[in-house]
Order: structure tokens, then sequence, then C-alpha cells
């Protein structure tokens, strides 16, 4: 019984670990191309391997319709992306992770939510109270955990369930 647990855990472990490759990569810049041209704006996309998140990379310079392929609080860049994902999926039968950005979204984003979890440290440590932080998607609580992880003046915790989740940050 234990070896077959075993094989079980390296399965996984292997399929976690399989590379991107150039074919994949040219697979996404095409359908990236096909789905952006539907939507009729000029862009110019450029389609690359991340290799430290095991990822394909699509990189949409928007020029005038950043806003509209941004939309409101990256709901538009996240469906891209899942669609995206779900059409490789469709072509390769296998799950690739595909990452969109428009505009160094992402980077920008990921900024303002360490800024605000800095903030909330702030408050944490100065009041001495957990302090909540509502309306995140699990994504954004995810960066802000990986972010606090090694602050030793709090630590965090998702609490709630489903659209009702929140994000806690403890002093210790």
């Amino acid at each position: 019984m234990a070896k077959k647990t075993t094989d079980v855990k390296e399965k996984k472990i292997a399929k976690k670990e399989k590379k991107i490759t150039k074919k994949e990569v040219g697979l996404v810049e095409k359908l990236s191309k096909e789905l952006i041209g539907k939507l009729g704006v000029d862009v110019s996309i450029s389609v690359s391997k991340d290799e430290k998140n095991n990822a394909i990379m699509v990189k949409i310079d928007a020029k005038d319709e950043t806003g509209l392929l941004i939309g409101n609080r990256g709901a538009t860049i996240l469906s891209l992306q899942a669609a995206l994902g779900m059409m490789m999926r469709q072509e390769t039968d296998e799950w690739v992770r595909v990452v969109v950005d428009i505009a160094d979204w992402r980077e920008k984003q990921e900024a303002r939510l360490q800024k605000l979890a800095d903030q909330t440290v702030e408050r944490a440590v100065q009041t001495k109270e957990a302090q909540p932080l509502y309306n995140l998607s699990p994504a954004e609580r995810r960066i802000i955990h990986v972010y606090l992880s090694e602050n030793k003046d709090v630590s965090t915790e998702s609490s709630g369930e489903g659209d009702e989740r929140y994000l806690l940050i403890r002093p210790r």
C-alpha cells in the first residue's frame, strides 16, 4: 500500500514539473492573436516562456484600448487568461498555465496590494488587533499571504466562505 501512495505522489509531482515547449508557446501566440483579433482592437502581442512560474506569458500592448482590455479590477484580463487556458486544453489535452498581462497591470496590481498590506500591518501592530481586508479575490489574498510570509510582526489567515471570504492580518 505504501508503494502505491508513493507512486501517486511521484506522478503528481512529475505532472507539476512539466516544462513548457516552444510548440506550446507558438500555439498560445496563434490562439492569442485569433482571440484578440475577434475583439477588433489594434494590439501587439508578445508571447514567451515564464521559466520562474512554469507558464506562458502573454504581454499585450493595447495602445488606445488598454482600459477596455484590462476591465474593471482586471476582470477582462482574467477572462482572456481563462479563455486562452481552456483553448490550450482543448488543443493539447493538457493544462498549460497561461498568464496575460496588459500595460504591466500585474506588476502595478502587486505593488498596490503590497502597499495595502504594509499599511494594514502598521495598523495591526499599532492597535495590537487583527485587521481584516475584504473584497479581495483569491489571487489577491495569495499575493498578500506570500508577501507577508516573511514578516515577523504579523501572521495572515483567510477566513469566511465563498464570496464572504476575507484576509485577516494578526499582530504576533
